[in-house]
């Protein structure tokens, strides 16, 4: 029906083209913020930095788009469903963290040329950067942007 109006949005769900706003500001005020930091933090050329961040996000996009596939898979055949416990959860978050380690450690040594704990110890800082940058930007777009229910309470 033309003019009725979507269940979702009317939830406070995000459509689409907002998730799709989110997903790429995200990334391209994170790594306009990471990638000078992490030049200046380490004492790395930033174009070589540029590169380390940029291919760094996208191998994390994609494990972040397989990991979780592959683990729903699997809970959903260990277990029948996908629902996650709180001590599945911790699992799952570790599991996600040292999976994305084991890629991005060795691509940051190679590509760099330093040797592995300089890499880890630069990996690890680029996490805490985004644990922090992850609360502060969705807090500021949930300011900028508000879910359409929450506009419409106002």
């Amino acid at each position: 029906m033309a003019g009725s109006p979507d269940p979702a949005v009317a939830q406070g769900l995000r459509r689409t083209g907002d998730r799709i706003r989110h997903a790429i500001s995200f990334e391209a005020i994170a790594l306009l913020i990471v990638t000078p930091l992490g030049a200046w933090a380490f004492g790395q050329p930033w174009q070589a930095m540029s590169v380390v961040t940029v291919i760094s996000a996208s191998i994390a996009t994609a494990w972040n788009y397989g990991f979780n596939l592959v683990f729903d898979r699997a809970l959903l055949r260990m277990r029948g469903g996908t629902a996650k416990t709180p001590a599945l959860r911790v699992l799952h978050a570790l599991a996600f963290e040292a999976g994305l380690l084991l890629v991005l450690v060795p691509f940051i040594a190679l590509y760099l040329q330093i040797g592995p704990w300089p890499a880890l110890a630069m990996d690890l800082s680029f996490s805490g950067f985004y644990l922090v940058y992850t609360f502060a930007f969705n807090w500021a777009y949930d300011t900028v942007f508000p879910a359409p229910a929450l506009t419409e309470q106002r």
